[in-house]
């Protein structure tokens, strides 16, 4: 990197996969406390705190501060100049770090057994919500700075593309802008004024409908760095070249078109919301698959390209040529894998009479486990391998163990969420810290129950194995410390404007959620016999 941010990444890379690694151990804990063996410290309020803390981490802390330090890095080595304010950036670190120092004690004291998503009525310590709050208000610092480092960039060099990185990275910042609008304002309006006692009464239907807003845009926020390395790291990493920069453009642009007005899938089983918009919701969440269905494509492409550069011959000779000893091609077939698995559970999921089969049971576990934890989380990895020579300035003295531990990680998640899958179709309900497999009823869902605990150790092996291998490997040669991105097989010159910034996009946005959350949200405020279908709760009670 000629412009060097270095500590400021590595601090947001740090945290995160300190973070990262508390959560795992929680996880497993938690897998063995389901599957009745009895681990120690085992109680309900034991369980459910541990279950807040996971899913705070795992949700919010670290992929927000990893997504953070990737974009930073994306910016300065894709523009090739400085951060606008490497003051406002380090402020936006620190904003989240007190966040989480504010957010996690009061977890951990059992003040905020309240699990990630807070569902009123529960309620819990205002100092978790007001933790939230700080790490999304640290985060719109980093939002800020990659707006503003696209726009000087643009303005310095007028009519040319946009780096395609840079372009995604700035996708991303938008995406989470738009999506904490939703539990911006659930927690500033609803939540935290009912935590600190000001209201007596909370409005169920309004504050699941606002989280809803959020949840499920933010999978595509924890998503999108992931498809930013699929179109501008894996080709060159492979050894050939990007298929299509266009088509990267396009993917990112849809993604976030496509992911923003879906939540209320969530809410099928819902009484508060008419099926006409349940069912609109459903058609924009079917258009996620476009998006993916381009990139899993463009990437395939790019693929076939280095393998058939590197001397690979028929109709599957490329497969075999390409470079699987190395991390970044490895990692991004896993991927693509545990993808595959993950997107058909989302199918179901997104079906209205399916989703009511498996709604609220160990299904969606499974689901959102794939996306998030496979796709997702393997990802990160290759991410940090990839950019850690670039940061400490060493080569890694050997690929075998992060090989091992990529393999390790894919391996867990399927025999992790596969028995969740059946468990699921089954009825296990999800949410539930204790089964008594005394009752024959139930009994054979303990050894399905037990092998995704051994799939959660793998997990927690393959995890520490990880920031194990990124504290003691980079110790080999010195490293070309200079970055570099695939190249398309025709480089633009030029691209349209609605592919080199956001006006347009922003645009429909703004329609698609006045479409899909306009009367929705409205009837909480204005329709007169509301009361008598969804009602507010009183706390007191």
């Amino acid at each position: 990197m000629t412009y060097r941010a270095d500590r400021l990444i590595l601090a947001h890379f740090g945290v995160a996969f300190a973070a990262f690694a508390l959560a795992i151990l929680l996880g497993a804990w938690q897998m063995t406390v389901r599957s009745g063996l009895e681990p120690a410290f085992t109680s309900p309020e034991a369980y459910f705190a541990s279950v807040t803390a996971h899913g705070t981490i795992m949700g919010y802390v670290m992929p927000t501060l990893f997504i953070m330090g990737f974009g930073y890095f994306v910016s300065v080595t894709t523009l090739d100049r400085p951060l606008p304010s490497l003051r406002l950036a380090w402020a936006g670190f620190w904003l989240v770090i007190v966040g989480v120092a504010m957010a996690l004690p009061a977890v951990f004291s059992g003040k905020a057994t309240v699990l990630y998503t807070f569902y009123p009525p529960l309620t819990g310590s205002v100092f978790y919500y007001l933790g939230l709050v700080l790490v999304v208000v640290g985060s719109w610092f980093w939002v800020g700075l990659m707006i503003w480092a696209m726009a000087g960039w643009k303005k310095d060099n007028p009519g040319k593309p946009v780096p395609l990185a840079m372009y995604g990275n700035v996708a991303n910042a938008f995406l989470w802008l738009w999506t904490t609008v939703g539990v911006a304002v659930e927690l500033l309006f609803q939540v935290i004024p009912a935590s600190l006692g000001w209201t007596q009464t909370i409005d169920i239907g309004l504050a699941r409908t606002l989280f809803a807003w959020t949840l499920h845009p933010i999978v595509y926020f924890w998503l999108l760095p992931a498809y930013i390395v699929f179109y501008t790291i894996a080709p060159r990493a492979a050894g050939g070249r990007l298929y299509s920069d266009m088509m990267g453009r396009l993917s990112f642009l849809l993604l976030v078109l496509y992911s923003l007005p879906v939540g209320m899938h969530h809410l099928f089983m819902d009484p508060e919301h008419g099926t006409g918009f349940k069912f609109l919701q459903m058609m924009l969440t079917v258009l996620v698959t476009v998006p993916t269905l381009l990139t899993i494509f463009t990437i395939g492409a790019s693929m076939e390209i280095a393998g058939r550069l590197r001397g690979g011959k028929g109709l599957f000779g490329w497969i075999g040529a390409l470079p699987w000893d190395r991390p970044m091609v490895l990692a991004t077939c896993l991927s693509f894998v545990l993808l595959g698995f993950g997107g058909f559970g989302g199918i179901i999921n997104m079906s209205y009479g399916m989703n009511a089969m498996i709604h609220n049971t160990s299904w969606v576990t499974a689901h959102f486990h794939l996306i998030y934890g496979g796709t997702v989380v393997i990802m990160y990895f290759a991410i940090a391998y990839e950019f850690w020579p670039k940061l400490v300035g060493r080569e890694p003295l050997s690929l075998k163990p992060i090989r091992l531990q990529l393999w390790m990680w894919a391996i867990g998640m399927v025999v992790t969420t596969f028995p969740w899958h059946i468990l699921g179709l089954e009825g296990q309900p999800r949410r539930v810290a204790t089964f008594d497999y005394t009752n024959p009823m139930i009994a054979h869902w303990q050894n399905w129950t037990i092998v995704s605990m051994i799939g959660g150790y793998i997990l927690l092996t393959s995890g520490l194995l990880f920031v194990w291998n990124l504290l003691t490997l980079y110790r080999g040669a010195e490293a070309d410390r200079q970055m570099h991105y695939a190249v398309a097989v025709y480089p633009p010159h030029r691209v349209p404007s609605a592919l080199n910034g956001f006006d347009l996009c922003n645009g429909l946005v703004l329609f698609l959620m006045l479409m899909a959350y306009g009367y929705p949200v409205a009837q909480f405020f204005f329709i007169k016999d509301y009361p008598a279908l969804v009602h507010r709760v009183d706390l007191g009670n």
